[in-house]
């Protein structure tokens, strides 16, 4: 952001609404559940691809006024933020339809994981190709400022190209079922698109697990989405900053998928495998925000303190996402996959919006920011102390198979 900043005339609002975008984005997500849901996995993904296509080569328009250059970028957000809702969504449909059920969890940690890779990519191209500014008078020449937006240009030109290749190949083959399915559950009717809202929002239970998972993923993903604008004032510099959501993210997808396969090996444990890491995300997302407290409290403020309370909490937080959606799908079966997790990532991406709105006008002072971290890892696990979990869709693949 701090490159940003200097290259394009960012301001902290640009930066803040840059990444509220993706919230807004969401707006459609009934659309796409209900085209996931009735046409099949190919439309849905070839509509997708071809959105981050046209968000991605709007940022990359070359024209000389900053103020239209700006307009642009953002309107390519935009575009890049509608497609959100299948990228987040699709997992578990995609696991359920292709996949056994030894298999599920696992396919449908590394389908929804490999989302939060591509994150973790950007934190680390992102400073390693652009430099940063630091402010002395040389940097801040028009020969430098122009080299910087060189190099943020080159990102946008790869990255276009990278949307391109995917769009290329999910054209030319992406089938929306296998010819024969995997299981059950695969084959068997599932609830109409209104018949599955009203199931939805008249089941406690799921209303339950789905606010322990919309609160902390919507606040953690607003709060890693502006990492390095929240640790500059206690500077860190924007390239640590993106060591720190490099690994973070990494390290969660690492677990995550651990964790799938685990579940898969093990049957009947989500709760309990949510339950340790909601405990972990809450004593790291406090330790985090103490330390950033370091006036008050003396606590050490270090490279190394940031780094692991940072990394543990994205470990702990981004690792869940696979088992809340695999835990989703057992509560409210017959509701068709797309939809009770396009439901719940639309309410994760309600809260990450309201937040970032407060940031676009409270950007000069975070630490009110940080304490939502701990405040609401602690909300979801009281939340999931008290669900009853079930598993209705395992018990029609087991039960119907023997």
């Amino acid at each position: 952001q701090n490159s940003a900043r200097l290259a394009f005339g960012f301001s902290g609002w640009d930066i803040a609404l840059l990444v509220f975008w993706g919230p807004i984005g969401f707006a459609p997500c009934f659309f796409f559940m209900w085209l996931m849901d009735k046409k099949g996995l190919r439309v849905t993904v070839l509509l997708t691809s071809s959105l981050m296509v046209l968000g991605a080569g709007l940022r990359c328009v070359p024209v000389s006024d900053l103020e239209i250059r700006k307009k642009l970028i953002h309107g390519g957000q935009l575009l890049n933020g509608l497609a959100g809702p299948t990228v987040m969504n699709a997992a578990p449909f995609l696991s359920t339809t292709w996949f056994s059920p030894d298999e599920r969890a696992t396919a449908t940690a590394i389908a929804s994981l490999l989302n939060y890779l591509g994150s973790a990519a950007a934190f680390l191209v992102g400073p390693l190709v652009v430099p940063p500014p630091n402010g002395t008078a040389q940097l801040a020449a028009p020969s430098n400022t122009q080299h910087i937006k060189d190099r943020i240009e080159a990102v946008l030109y790869a990255e276009f190209g990278m949307v391109s290749l995917i769009f290329s190949a999910a054209l030319a083959y992406f089938p929306s079922r296998p010819p024969f399915p995997p299981s059950v559950a695969a084959a068997s009717q599932r609830l109409s698109y209104r018949r599955s809202f009203c199931r939805l929002l008249s089941n406690f239970r799921f209303l339950m697990i789905a606010l322990a998972y919309a609160i902390p993923l919507g606040v953690f993903s607003g709060w890693s989405g502006v990492l390095d604008l929240i640790l500059t004032p206690i500077h860190v510099s924007q390239v640590d900053a993106g060591w720190i959501g490099f690994w973070s993210i990494v390290g969660g997808c690492v677990v995550g998928i651990a964790m799938a396969r685990f579940a898969d090996f093990i049957r009947g444990m989500l709760k309990f495998i949510l339950l340790l890491l909601l405990s972990g995300a809450t004593l790291a997302s406090t330790w985090f925000t103490l330390t950033c407290l370091t006036s008050v409290t003396h606590l050490p403020l270090t490279t190394a303190t940031l780094y692991t309370s940072c990394i543990l909490l994205g470990i702990f937080l981004n690792s869940s996402v696979p088992i809340f959606f695999e835990l989703f799908v057992e509560t409210v079966y017959p509701v068709p996959e797309g939809i009770s997790c396009g439901v719940v990532t639309f309410l994760s991406n309600v809260f990450m919006g309201v937040l970032l709105f407060f940031l676009t006008f409270y950007h000069t002072e975070f630490s009110w920011f940080n304490w939502c971290l701990p405040g609401s890892c602690l909300l979801s696990l009281l939340l999931i102390l008290c669900f009853r979990e079930s598993y209705d869709r395992l018990y029609l693949d087991v039960v119907v198979s023997v």
